[in-house]
């Protein structure tokens, strides 16, 4: 088979299958329609799957007649984000208050293209190809609860890929980072306590506001003085809440915030800080705080190995001068970090935007828009890599 032209001419429908999904787009947990659509084309190939891992994923799946063989799994999230759309084009979302600003519309659609492909070929292939359309990575964590019920047993997967659209890179390009490429991720809620009391009378209180306050300014050293300037760790605080009244003293302040690092050893030991700060600083001004900590994703880490395949299929069909390499992680979350940690697997950026076409809004940003080129490269990177992973 001519991958390539097979990919070109099957472009189209690539295009009306992610624009339904874009206009339909489904919050985390919730998407049920878009696990129909899936399901549709899934049965009208011919691809075997199994529905309702992990509530609203699904697992198909595409055994190879050349005999046993390696079993490389493609992961693909699926949910949408909370965010009104501003766009005004005919296949922008009809659902109040969701949208596809992470480009997960685009990842169903690689991996569909991917799977009819790949099972249109499947007497040229010895082994098996696993596509995994995964639920709830905006929310929850939809990969670790796949792993979980199973989706990388029977038959056991030796590899899995995955791919992320995003707007920084051009499209026709891809951007590779060997090693850790995502941060670990996760909350840090702090309570104040304080004594409540008359605004007049401040020496009869304890001002939980101003301790919060102490409290936030301390908690910056734990970058600057705390932390390797070889390794790095983000703290940021984005929400605080306290107080009733204007002349009223009060008693409670929580601060909400999120704490990211590049591995477990950094990640524990700024928690260990962070308790301690917070706890010495309310101590001290005669409150005390109450520190807890709700771990998000692992770290994104890549298996080198499996990476290079990926490298090479890229150079080999976009040409070395279409590749980025990622010079430092990002500090985002990821729960394709689930399957690395499970398998060796490897993760890597699909090209998607376009600046002559205005098409440069980030993630997550109520104006983002896909260049749709990067369904052709997406279709044809993922299909040419599971092969090269196969032998």
């Amino acid at each position: 088979m001519d991958i390539r032209k097979t990919v070109d001419e099957m472009f189209h429908q690539l295009v009306e299958i992610r624009r339904d999904f874009h206009k339909y787009p489904e919050l985390s947990g919730k998407e049920f329609r878009t696990g129909d659509k899936i399901c549709e084309y899934l049965d009208s190939w011919g691809i075997e799957y199994e529905r309702g891992i992990a509530k609203t994923g699904i697992v198909g799946i595409i055994r190879g007649k050349k005999g046993q063989g390696k079993t490389i799994g493609v992961r693909a999230d699926i949910d949408a984000l909370p965010i009104d759309e501003v766009a005004d084009y005919d296949y922008c979302s009809v659902n109040e208050g969701v949208m596809h600003a992470c480009g997960h519309d685009v990842h169903t659609t690689v991996l569909l293209g991917m799977g009819k492909i790949l099972k249109d070929m499947d007497d040229e292939i010895e082994g098996n190809v696993k596509l995994f359309f995964q639920p709830a990575e905006e929310a929850i964590g939809g990969a670790e609860r796949m792993i979980m019920e199973g989706c990388l047993e029977n038959p056991k997967v030796d590899h899995a890929i995955g791919l992320h659209v995003m707007p920084n890179v051009p499209v026709g390009m891809v951007e590779l980072k060997y090693g850790k490429m995502n941060a670990n991720s996760g909350s840090v809620n702090i309570t104040i306590n304080g004594k409540s009391g008359h605004a007049a009378y401040p020496e009869k209180s304890i001002d939980a506001i101003v301790i919060a306050g102490q409290v936030i300014t301390s908690l910056q050293t734990l970058v600057s003085r705390n932390t390797s300037p070889l390794t790095s760790v983000v703290l940021t605080f984005g929400k605080i809440s306290g107080g009733t009244k204007s002349n009223i003293i009060t008693d409670k302040v929580v601060l909400n915030g999120t704490l990211r690092a590049l591995d477990t050893k950094s990640r524990e030991d700024a928690k260990k800080r962070i308790k301690a700060i917070a706890e010495g600083v309310a101590a001290g001004m005669g409150g005390s705080a109450d520190v807890v900590f709700n771990d998000g994703y692992i770290a994104l880490i890549n298996d080198d190995e499996v990476l290079v395949k990926i490298d090479e299929t890229a150079k080999r069909l976009l040409g070395e001068e279409k590749i980025m390499y990622k010079e430092f992680p990002s500090m985002g979350g990821e729960d394709f970090s689930y399957f690395t940690d499970a398998i060796p697997s490897a993760f890597y950026h699909l090209g998607g935007g376009n600046v002559d076409k205005g098409i440069v809004e980030p993630l997550h940003n109520k104006n983002f828009r896909v260049d749709e080129e990067c369904l052709r490269i997406g279709v044809l990177m993922q299909v040419e890599s599971v092969l090269e992973l196969l032998k």
